[in-house]
């Protein structure tokens, strides 16, 4: 298990009700299973967490499996909803 922080950002981050909170997981799938059971969290955390892209420590996450990505010890994942724009 690593310890580290994940960020929310946009529509994510009004999801979550908070822009940044401590992780403790093996891997990103981990760390998302437990933020989407926190208190508080319904639905509307995981349809933005489903839409959404991921860095690790500033590298694109891509079509990885999550359960695949591992997260290191002091880590930053960022939560990217999509952007609206034009």
């Amino acid at each position: 298990m690593a310890k580290g922080t994940i960020r929310y950002w946009a529509a994510a981050k009004a999801a979550a009700g908070t822009a940044e909170e401590p992780y403790d997981a093996a891997t990103l799938a981990d760390a998302l299973a437990d933020a989407a059971r926190r208190a508080g969290r319904d639905g509307a955390f995981a349809r933005v967490v489903a839409r959404s892209s991921f860095l690790v420590d500033g590298d694109p996450v891509g079509t990885r499996p999550h359960a695949s990505v591992p997260l290191p010890e002091g880590g930053v994942v960022e939560v990217l909803p999509p952007f609206a724009g034009g």
